[in-house]
């Protein structure tokens, strides 16, 4: 057992830290001592129960019904307000997309609203569910969605709209009263995702209403992994009463096995999640969330100062909660090469390609483990733009860059793809190159369809060894 656990925490060595606030995406440390230790004890009494039904485990259901109540008192709930435990993010807006849908049977092709900005996870429902997306553009300055642009964009075929508070690319809050008052006038439900941003943004000032205080919010989904600083995975997707919620349940007796009823996408669901997150939210309490978030919120208006002090480079909007976009201000600066200075300071900043008015740029993800640490993010912040100036843009044959930019992702064959993932350094095995600049130009080039069958097929190799 102990040479397991040896060989399990060398491969852990190669990894992202997940603590230290060093990695600006995908982790959310809240530099609490013990909490983690309290967390792994809470999973390990919980694991091996199953979620799949509540009445041969009830604690399940008095730990999901106490994690529900704490999530609606938080986001503006009244006693009719209902909810579930997900897996995540993504399995809350899947489900707010197949409710909606499912609650208008008589839609022939029904469709989902959705600001640009909106997450990527409301196309993938939209793909796994047959639902027309509907994007509509934001505000090329501010990238809020624009409330008129989402009114008109709604139809006889419109089942959802989606609002982001805050969008995770640029970190703002779309005008989520006026665009939930033109859902609600055309009879149809309003989502706010609020993913991300739901354990923090009732602690800010000046963010204006978004959550059920709001009228015309039918639905909002909250992650406990992320700013409630619970492991992974945990959300909750809060519905306005149960009638709403209905839709979102499936059941079937045409088989001879037992009659299956579920709250979410899986079945069989380990309640380990679940009970680590309870004891989370019940250990840090409303005190320790809203000093939580004092911290994060303190420490992104400190790095977004310090950030706009930096030559060559510009926060993008005006960001209202933990997340900064931050893009270059000047030709000879190349964003994608700042990141890779970042690593090799070991930083973890992550980048986004440019789409529509939203240009190249880093996203960073500030939690309260970067609080009272952010002059060393900036001093080195400095230094890699400083040596991405030095080395200049770059250099990839313009030729090269135009072939790229012509490819049509539906007419190369598997081979030719594999081809490609070799010249760019992405050909699976040995995972990606040390410096990332140079592929991340070449897929910046790359059209989104071609981007998208590009990384699909590299996974597809990483998964292949």
């Amino acid at each position: 057992m102990t040479d397991v656990l040896a060989e399990l925490r060398a491969l852990r060595a190669g990894d992202l830290p997940t603590h230290g606030g060093r990695t600006l995406a995908y982790v959310y440390d809240s530099a609490l001592p013990g909490l983690d230790e309290l967390a792994a004890s809470a999973h390990a009494l919980a694991a091996s129960v199953n979620g799949l039904d509540p009445t041969a485990f009830p604690s399940l259901l008095r730990l999901e019904n106490d994690v529900v109540r704490t999530a609606a008192r938080l986001l503006g709930g009244s006693p009719e307000t209902v909810g579930t435990v997900t897996s995540g993010g993504t399995e809350s807006c899947l489900l707010t997309v197949v409710a909606a849908r499912d609650s208008r049977p008589g839609v022939a092709s029904p469709s989902v609203v959705l600001p640009e900005t909106a997450h990527a996870a409301f196309h993938k429902a939209a793909h796994y569910f047959g639902v027309r997306a509907v994007p509509v553009p934001v505000d090329p300055v501010t990238f809020r969605a624009d409330p008129a642009a989402v009114a008109a964009a709604i139809d006889p075929s419109t089942v959802l709209v989606v609002a982001s508070a805050p969008s995770y690319a640029h970190g703002v809050v779309d005008p989520v009263a006026e665009i939930a008052a033109a859902a609600s006038a055309r009879g149809v439900r309003c989502h706010v995702d609020a993913c991300i941003g739901g354990w923090v943004l009732p602690h800010a000032d000046g963010v204006a209403p978004f959550d059920f205080s709001v009228p015309g919010v039918t639905s909002i989904s909250v992650d406990l992994h992320k700013y409630a600083y619970c492991p992974k995975g945990t959300s909750v997707l809060l519905h306005a009463n149960a009638d709403l919620r209905r839709a979102q349940y499936f059941a079937s007796a045409a088989w001879p096995g037992y009659t299956m009823v579920n709250s979410t996408t899986q079945s069989t669901r380990s309640g380990g999640p679940l009970a680590a997150a309870w004891a989370v939210l019940r250990h840090i309490g409303d005190d320790g969330y809203r000093e939580l978030a004092r911290r994060a919120l303190e420490s992104t208006r400190v790095l977004r100062a310090g950030v706009e002090g930096i030559d060559g480079l510009r926060v993008l909007g005006s960001p209202d909660a933990t997340l900064l976009a931050v893009a270059a201000s000047r030709d000879d600066l190349d964003v994608f090469t700042v990141a890779d200075e970042m690593k090799a300071r070991n930083w973890y900043v992550q980048p986004q390609f440019a789409f529509g008015p939203s240009p190249a740029n880093l996203h960073l993800t500030v939690t309260a483990a970067n609080a009272g640490h952010e002059r060393e993010l900036l001093d080195d912040l400095r230094a890699s733009v400083a040596a991405a100036v030095e080395a200049g843009p770059v250099e990839v044959a313009p030729e090269v860059l135009a072939f790229v930019g012509s490819l049509d992702p539906a007419a190369l064959t598997p081979a030719e793809f594999a081809g490609l993932l070799a010249a760019a350094g992405m050909g699976g095995g040995d995972g990606l190159p040390e410096r990332m600049a140079v592929v991340n130009t070449l897929l910046a080039a790359a059209s989104p369809a071609l981007r998208e069958r590009l990384l699909v097929e590299f996974l597809g190799a990483l998964y292949s060894s």
